[in-house]
């Protein structure tokens, strides 16, 4: 089945993610991260991209962007990853030796209300939930970490958010976040499904041609005419999918979880 083409339009956000082939480590020592978050700031120089949030982890990173014009987010993308793997496979001597990622990026779209707030959340305590740290804003390769504790020209990568922060944000990102708000977002990360208010992912989908992201997986029903989002509350007792705690990549399939329900 041929790829479908992304449809990434700007004044939308959108969480994008990015793993090492095979989920190898992308980041093995301190200068890997730097060199990342350098290129990462050359990539904002190059193509007008807002960026929100990110986190960096030893083999994945999570964003949050907000492009300002139609195909800005692929070519920010673009630019990034190629120009990362080319400085990555010539410092490390392996030029030709296979990908450094597992593929392009995935991403979907972010409603600007309180999902925001929740992806956002989610991305910020990324390494609190891996063990990585002990507090969210002191993993040193994150945006909460350049808000929290960085200087001014450190922060200066950081656009404002499209919605306010809450005044006590840092206990929100140290808290365990509820497994449905979890689950949620990682279908998104899957399948690249709109992330919002059940009309809000129903318009999204339609304006971006995403509707293939709330049909199920194999042959599409001949019978199947609309697409039904499921809320929090009606999400499954049990899901098939369990963070991994070691690395933190916690998106992927892999065992079972009891989730909760949103009270």
């Amino acid at each position: 089945m041929p790829t479908r083409a992304r449809q990434a339009v700007g004044g939308v956000v959108y969480h994008v993610l990015n793993r090492g082939n095979l989920r190898a480590r992308i980041f093995h020592k301190l200068a890997d991260y730097e060199a990342f978050e350098r290129t990462l700031e050359e990539a904002r120089q190059r193509t007008p991209v807002d960026i929100l949030d990110w986190c960096l982890m030893p083999n994945h990173w999570h964003m949050v962007l907000l492009p300002r014009h139609d195909g800005d987010l692929a070519e920010f993308m673009r630019w990034l990853t190629v120009t990362h793997t080319q400085r990555w496979r010539a410092h490390s001597h392996t030029e030709g030796q296979g990908h450094l990622y597992q593929g392009r990026y995935k991403s979907f779209p972010v409603q600007t209300d309180r999902h925001f707030l929740l992806v956002c959340r989610y991305v910020e305590r990324n390494a609190l939930r891996a063990g990585l740290a002990e507090r969210a804003q002191d993993w040193r390769w994150s945006s909460l970490w350049r808000r929290v504790h960085g200087s001014d020209p450190q922060r200066q990568i950081l656009s404002p958010w499209p919605v306010d922060r809450p005044a006590n944000w840092l206990e929100l990102v140290n808290r365990p976040m509820r497994p449905a708000e979890q689950q949620a977002i990682r279908q998104s990360v899957q399948r690249g499904r709109p992330y919002g208010e059940a009309a809000w992912q129903v318009k999204t989908a339609e304006d971006l041609g995403l509707q293939h992201t709330f049909r199920g997986r194999g042959r599409p029903n001949k019978e199947a005419k609309t697409m039904t989002p499921v809320p929090f509350s009606l999400l499954p007792i049990w899901s098939p999918h369990v963070p991994a705690f070691l690395t933190g990549d916690d998106d992927m399939p892999g065992g079972v979880i009891c989730q909760g329900l949103v009270g």
